[in-house]
């Protein structure tokens, strides 16, 4: 009965170490679901991105507008008879001017 006992308590105490410091413990576990967490926000973020890309893709593929918009912001380019104004504002007294 005794050498039961003792097997008993070896087998539980072999079966608690692999539990907590053995492959695939718990530590291994909550180790894993930290990087499946991390992973799809980053996913999330990259499919945000994506949508943008594609609706900016479309955009350019469909319409003249956005080709025009995009010349223009990007690379600063006017339409032929065009007159272009760039404004400044001016500081307030007594407010210093930024360098």
């Amino acid at each position: 009965m005794r050498i039961l006992t003792l097997l008993l308590i070896v087998l539980l105490g072999m079966l608690q170490y692999r539990l907590w410091l053995g492959q695939h413990s718990i530590a291994d576990y909550l180790k894993h679901h930290e990087e499946l967490r991390s992973q799809r926000l980053s996913n999330a973020e990259l499919e945000k991105r994506n949508r943008l890309l594609r609706a900016d893709v479309s955009d350019l593929q469909n319409g003249q507008e956005a080709i025009e918009e995009r010349a223009r912001n990007e690379l600063g380019l006017i339409k032929q008879d065009e007159v272009f104004f760039r404004m400044f504002g001016q500081a307030a007294v007594g407010t210093p001017k930024d360098d």
